[in-house]
Order: C-alpha cells, then structure tokens, then sequence
C-alpha cells in the first residue's frame, strides 16, 4: 500500500505537469525516468529492454521461458537466496515477456532500492537458467494451452488472430497444438541460447517513482547496468496485418452452451497515427462500457446478452492492429445475435459519432487517465508504456486535453476510416445449436 501521506495528496495533478517533475538521463545503458512524489519511503519502478526476436521461428516460445525462470535464481545464489534477499526486505521483483520485450516490475524502500536493482541486474545479466526450472516453466505453460482449448474466449479470439494477421505478426496466436508442441520442443539450451542471443541492453528503459533522489538512483543504475552489452538485433515480423477474405470459423466445443463470437478486421492503424485517438474515441462510444451503444442495444434493449464490448486491440507504434466486438450468445440467439451486432455496427457508422455520446467518453477516457496514475506504480507504468511508445513524457500532462479537444467530426471521420462493417470476420466458439 502507498504511505499515509500519498493517499491524501494525488501523485498525479494536471496543475503540477509531470514533464516538469520528471528528471531524464542517461544512466549507463538506460534511458532513465525519474519522479519524485510526496509518497514516504516507498519506491516503485518499470523497465524494459527489446529481445528482437525473429517471430514465425521458436525465438518467442523460448524468450516466454526466459522471464518465467529469470527470478528462478543466478549464478551467484539459487532460487531460495534469491527469494530470501527479497523477503527480507519486503521488497518484489517480477519478470515478464512479450512478443517483443522483456520487462521489469518491482517495489522497493527507497533504502533498499540499490540492492533491488542489483539483484534484477544479477537475474538480467547473469541467470541461473536451470534446467528442471525451464522444464517447470514449460510444463506450466503446457498446462495453460490445454486449459485455454476448453476456454470459449481465448478459442474464438485465437482463431481471429489467425484469419487477421500471419505467423510472423506479433498479434498472431498459434492454435493450442501447434503452441503446445513448440512449447514441448523447446530444450533448455534453447532457452539459454535465447538469452545469449536476445537478452541485453538494447531500448533499455527505466522509470522510476515515488521517495527518489534522481542523482542517487541514476548513479545506481549506472553502477549496477554498466557494461551491459547490446545484442544488436532488430526484430523481424511482418508489420502489417495480411488481407483475408472476410468469412466465418466455427470451433465447436463440448458442454459450452454459452458461445463466445467475435467479430473483428485488421486495422491500418498505429498508436502514433495522427486519428489514434479520434478513433479510439469512437470505438469506445460504439462498446468501451455499459454506457456505450452496443450494451445499450444488444444487450439492454434487444436482450441478446449479458456481455458485449468493442475494441481497438493490438494496435502499436511497430505494428498495426484489429478492430473488433466480442459477446457472449446463446445457443438460440446465436444466428440472431450476430445479425443483430453487423447491423448496430452498421448503423453506428453511418449514423456517426453523437456529440452527447463523445463527451461522456471524453470524460471517461480522463477520468482513466488519472485513476491509472494514482499510485507509485501506476505512475511508473504509465511512464514506461509512454516512453516505449517513443512520447515525451510532457504527452501523459496534455492526454487529458487532446481526448478533451476530440469533436464528433474528428471522431465520425476515424470511425468510418478505420471500421468497415463490411470487412468483419466472424468466429464462434462453443457448443453450436446444430450439435447440442
């Protein structure tokens, strides 16, 4: 929990902007951000690196493993000195991977911050990588693929993936065999040789908030990170979505009377696009929450569901992403219900974006904003996400004002470039009505 004292000031006010509070600066090999707060004592901190894997390949399943087994000990103490020197100091340190970083969570008191970092810099630079803890690590994610065949949600968003985007595409999802015997091939020299190959100090970003001295903790980094060298890599996928015919998949499920369907087109969009946001906006008013259009029609007026969303997913700086609506249908509105989702999207297109419905969006969008930076590590995660994206940190001070400035014009104009009814692909999974 944060200090009595941040509770009752907010770490984030829009009359205090952050870019003139955060301190920047090279830190050895990272660029460092760092924010004092009133917060006593207390430090919170995010970081990340780029691995560049070679996506289509083995790169991404053996780099998952690598932040499952890096807190899993060093060439210096095992798993249980390892835990211990952070038990001892109350302090939490967490890995993980994405299909194109690693990174690095962690909290910390401000005294024992130094010893914090030196340890994540100990499981970075020198992990233990054990072999039966890659194996545990492997069989846990076996584990999780044969859960994720009985799971509606995860079977039906795993087959869009396939039909918007290819192998090489870091939104692709690979079908639950495939990842599961990827998974199963994968030996713990693969997992070494992934780190050699991946791991280093390439796009290393830190941010770091809460009690800090700015100077101490920038010595720090540069003592603990120095020297780390760079892979030199550059990641290889494909950045754009490829174009399929639009169609429709159904993967059926035993005992699962209650279908997930989504539908949903790859989107040329980028989180830096100029319209990102005015599209964001307007998807948002189309199914961000149960104020928008699609709770209002599907599921309060026509009673089709208790659940139903829209979303601009997997968009990025590197690469583009989908648009897409998701909702749970009975077997008996099934066929009703996806009709009834094509032609409220339809009509949302058409119609534009309501200027009532936009300002309520504006103000839920800000509100968001601060919510998420109410504490050290909401703070931290913000500045890393934001810094990731290549914004200067002054972007998270006029977010608020640009989602504000958005007119129904703006908004209309994105929401007809970037959805096309038209295009949407359908997949559905479940127990369909013809097999029950």
């Amino acid at each position: 929990m944060e200090s009595p004292s941040s509770a009752s000031s907010p770490l984030f006010t829009p009359s205090i902007p952050l870019a003139t509070r955060t301190v920047e600066v090279d830190a050895g090999p990272a660029r460092l951000l760092v924010l004092p707060t009133a917060t006593r004592d207390v430090i919170s901190f995010r970081a990340s690196f780029l691995t560049a894997p070679d996506l289509g390949t083995s790169d991404d399943v053996a780099l998952g493993l690598v932040g499952d087994v890096l807190d899993k000990g060093t060439t210096s103490r095992d798993r249980h000195a390892f835990a211990d020197a952070l038990d001892g100091r109350g302090a939490t340190l967490s890995f993980y991977s994405d299909s194109l970083r690693i990174g690095v969570a962690g909290r910390a008191l401000r005294a024992d911050l130094p010893d914090v970092l030196a340890l994540a810099a100990e499981a970075l630079r020198e992990p233990l990588l054990d072999a039966d803890e890659i194996r545990k690590a492997a069989d846990r994610t076996v584990a999780a693929i044969r859960r994720s065949r009985e799971s509606t949600g995860q079977q039906a968003g795993g087959t869009m993936a396939r039909r918007l985007v290819p192998p090489d595409h870091p939104n692709y999802i690979y079908t639950p065999e495939d990842e599961e015997a990827r998974t199963a091939a994968i030996t713990p020299d693969d997992v070494r040789d992934a780190w050699r190959r991946h791991v280093g100090s390439d796009g290393f970003l830190l941010a770091v908030v809460g009690d800090a001295d700015p100077g101490a903790i920038a010595a720090t980094v540069a003592d603990r990170f120095g020297g780390w060298a760079a892979h030199g890599l550059e990641a290889r996928f494909a950045p754009d979505a490829a174009p399929t015919a639009p169609g429709r998949v159904d993967v059926p499920i035993a005992d699962r009377t209650s279908l997930d369907v989504r539908l949903a087109h790859a989107v040329a969009l980028r989180r830096d696009s100029p319209d990102f946001l005015a599209a964001y906006a307007a998807v948002y008013a189309l199914g961000g929450n149960f104020s928008s259009r699609l709770m209002q029609t599907i599921r309060d007026e026509q009673g089709l569901t208790y659940g139903i969303g829209a979303a601009l997913g997997g968009v990025a700086v590197e690469h583009d992403g989908g648009f897409g609506v998701s909702v749970t249908l009975s077997q008996e509105s099934l066929e009703r219900g996806i009709v009834a989702v094509r032609e409220e999207v339809e009509r949302f297109v058409a119609e534009g974006v309501p200027a009532e419905a936009l300002a309520g969006v504006q103000t839920t969008l800000a509100g968001l904003h601060v919510v998420a930076m109410a504490t050290t590590g909401g703070l931290a995660a913000r500045l890393l996400v934001n810094a990731e994206r290549g914004f200067d940190v002054g972007y998270l001070d006029r977010y608020p004002d640009l989602v504000r400035a958005i007119t129904p014009a703006e908004a209309t104009a994105a929401l007809r470039r970037h959805v096309r009814p038209a295009d949407l692909h359908v997949t559905v999974a479940g127990t369909l009505p013809s097999l029950a």
